[in-house]
């Protein structure tokens, strides 16, 4: 690469051209991936990063979603309609689907799904015979994710061990594993929620309205903003409002999104992409720090969920 060209890299050409590198190794190293994809905004820049390093290929995998059955309407419709825009084979594979096996048994009507994806996608890991996984996840989340290498190796039981990781030194990974075992690769570690929002603006990507603000019913649980009343698909009410707690209707807008128990939004007239990056410029707190109900207790850690095979 020449002089010339190293100095007119953007920030975020290098972020893009570092992506692309991490999802062609994946392709090239491993027999049989497949692409997570949620209609969040982290899987929708992969699905972008992947249009670049394989079009106009089809992409060398297929995607998937593990669904808690308790997602927001609003990203599982985009899920569906991005998927089919691209004419990429999509797999879904539920929780519920799960739970009707046996395999997932939860302790109350109300406990969040969330942590028990980890079940169902070791399942549809076995179904397919995936020898990996490519993720949007990002090492500024939590500080779990930070300990994470680009490629990380899953043993033949779909777990991770912080203090057994492969070295990837001078960029060179290794996402080659045994039959049974597993690569979790993770192209976008090294973005921040900023470069995020700024791709997404540079490329013009279009997002489930729930990203941008708008007025829901919501009430104040634990120092957090907590949606009510929330319509599943099958057109049953999730996240009744427990006894003396008051509704109230307030602008607000996701700044990430899971299952609809452990997921809250903040306060915003964001209603911009443009809006959005200049608030995330200038917000105090982190993605999840006041967003994801289930990293805020130390059972449901985010590193034992991914020792115990969560994305």
């Amino acid at each position: 690469m020449s002089t010339l060209t190293k100095q007119t890299l953007s920030h975020l050409d290098w972020l893009e051209s570092e992506a692309i590198h991490i999802m062609r190794e994946v392709a090239g190293q491993c027999s049989n991936p497949v692409l997570l994809f949620s209609g969040g905004k982290d899987s929708i820049c992969m699905l972008r990063l992947a249009e670049k390093a394989f079009r106009p290929g089809k992409f060398p995998f297929p995607l998937m979603h593990i669904d808690t059955g308790h997602n927001y309407q609003e990203v599982v419709a985009f899920r569906d309609k991005r998927a089919a825009e691209l004419g990429e084979r999509l797999i879904v594979r539920s929780v519920e689907d799960s739970m009707a096996r046996g395999t997932v048994v939860l302790k109350h009507e109300n406990e969040s799904r969330n942590k028990h994806q980890s079940v169902t996608l070791l399942e549809a890991i076995e179904e397919f015979g995936f020898d990996a996984c490519i993720g949007g996840a990002r090492r500024d989340e939590e500080k779990a994710r930070a300990k994470e290498r680009i490629m990380s190796f899953r043993d033949e039981f779909g777990q991770w061990d912080p203090k057994n990781q492969r070295p990837e030194l001078w960029n060179l990974y290794n996402a080659r594993s045994h039959k049974g075992e597993n690569i979790r690769a993770f192209p976008i570690s090294n973005w921040t929620e900023m470069d995020v929002w700024q791709y997404i603006e540079r490329e013009g990507l279009e997002l489930p309205s729930i990203y941008f603000a708008h007025t829901r019913p919501v009430v104040m649980r634990q120092g957090a903003i907590v949606p009510v009343n929330v319509p599943l698909t099958n057109g049953e009410l999730t996240n009744l409002p427990k006894a003396g707690e008051e509704i109230i209707d307030l602008q607000v807008r996701f700044r990430t999104v899971g299952d609809i128990s452990c997921t809250a939004p903040v306060e915003s007239d964001a209603d911009t992409v443009e809006k959005i990056v200049l608030e995330t410029a200038t917000t105090t707190i982190t993605e999840r720090g006041a967003t994801r109900l289930d990293d805020q207790t130390s059972d449901a850690s985010m590193e034992q969920r991914k020792k115990e095979g969560y994305f």
